[in-house]
């Protein structure tokens, strides 16, 4: 019999309340990614959603293991925490780049806390001045999680909705 790592547990109940909260019309589901890497034996999964009818705005949660992660846990070795990755990262279209990334350094630090780790992205497209530049913003938390987060899934969910409300 199989027995599910962290990671799968996690993705299934990820997965599960981002679902549920397409079918309640939180949400629109844009796009996934499930990916296992054969090469280094790790695992990568992510949800991309929008809220309903705003697609110029998204998220995307994301969640690995890496092959130190798995192999530690499937050989039970008490050298290696276990647990996953997981960060929230939003995507927007800026206008003026240099007031709007002030403003959302503030708004996640407002959301997430000063304890995590930001980071925003801009990338634009070469000769097209037309082309918006698009902002990747990036929370990163510095710990692995393991199964006791499950609990506190939905309120990741919410606090990633709050955030497009925002953004």
């Amino acid at each position: 019999m199989f027995d599910p790592t962290v990671f799968d547990n996690l993705k299934v109940v990820l997965e599960g309340a981002v679902y549920d909260s397409d079918l309640h019309g939180q949400l629109q589901i844009i796009g996934r990614s499930d990916r296992v890497e054969l090469s280094a034996m790790s695992r990568y999964y992510a949800i991309q959603f929008c809220l309903p009818g705003k697609p110029e705005t998204w998220a995307e949660l994301r969640l690995w293991a890496d092959t130190e992660d798995l192999a530690g846990e499937i050989m039970e070795l008490d050298s290696v925490t276990l647990g996953c990755q997981m960060q929230p990262v939003f995507y927007k279209h800026l206008k003026d780049p240099d007031s709007e990334c002030p403003a959302i350094e503030r708004l996640t630090t407002e959301i997430w806390g000063s304890h995590v780790h930001q980071i925003q992205k801009i990338t634009s497209v070469y000769g097209d001045s037309n082309a918006p530049p698009l902002n990747e913003i990036t929370v990163q938390f510095h710990r692995r999680f393991g199964e006791e987060v499950i609990p506190d899934l939905p309120q990741m969910l919410e606090h990633m909705l709050y955030m497009l409300e925002r953004l």
